[in-house]
C-alpha cells in the first residue's frame, strides 16, 4: 500500500479544497406578490405559477 513520503502542508491542502465550497441556490421573485422563491415552483404566498392559480392558499387569520 502506498504511503505519502511527506505530510501534506496546510496550504497545499487548503488550495486543493478551495473548489469544495457550497453555493447559494438561485432565487427569483414572484411576479404577482413579489415573494422570493426558487425557480420553476409555485409561490407559497399567493399560490400562482406562470400566471395561473394552481394552489389554494388559506390564511392563518381565518
Amino acid at each position: 500500500m502506498a504511503v505519502p513520503f511527506r505530510r501534506t502542508s496546510k496550504t497545499k491542502k487548503r488550495m486543493r479544497r478551495t473548489h469544495l465550497k457550497k453555493e447559494v441556490g438561485a432565487l427569483t421573485a414572484c411576479p404577482k406578490c413579489g415573494a422570493t422563491l426558487r425557480p420553476h415552483r409555485a409561490c407559497t404566498k399567493c399560490g400562482n405559477y406562470k400566471g395561473q392559480e394552481v394552489v389554494k392558499v388559506t390564511s392563518d387569520e381565518e
